[in-house]
């Protein structure tokens, strides 16, 4: 399969929401957040209740074979790239801005690969 990298396009703000369908398969859905003026200060999402945030570095051997979310967590790549395979076959390509839900906590998972033998560095921020 073709890798894409789909999480951010034009002015909207999107990210891909990695998530384990009725049929125990992760699949990719792309969700573009919807906005309200701010006034002078833009346009806002409603606020989403976070639970905690860490930060994250892998190694240019990164390979981590079928997995599940450990628990719902938006996760932003800030330096390197990561490839996540979705176990019904979809791969994505997540690199510096990129955002991804990960939301696929049952069912099979998914998998996880560096990119061109180089760490990533992300911030994974854990939702309710």
């Amino acid at each position: 399969m073709d890798v894409a990298r789909r999480s951010r396009s034009g002015d909207a703000l999107k990210f891909a929401h990695l998530y384990a369908g009725s049929d125990g398969t992760s699949h990719f859905k792309d969700v573009e957040v919807e906005m309200k003026d701010a006034g002078n200060r833009g346009q806002r999402s409603e606020p989403m209740k976070a639970t905690g945030i860490f930060f994250s570095t892998t190694g240019a051997d990164y390979d981590l074979d079928y997995h599940n979310a450990p628990r719902r967590q938006f996760v932003i790549t800030l330096e390197g790239q990561v490839e996540i395979t979705a176990s019904d076959g979809t791969k994505r390509l997540f690199g510096p801005g990129d955002i991804m839900l990960a939301d696929d906590t049952t069912g099979r998972g998914h998998i996880s690969r560096a990119v061109k033998n180089k760490p990533r560095k992300a911030i994974f921020v854990t939702i309710d």
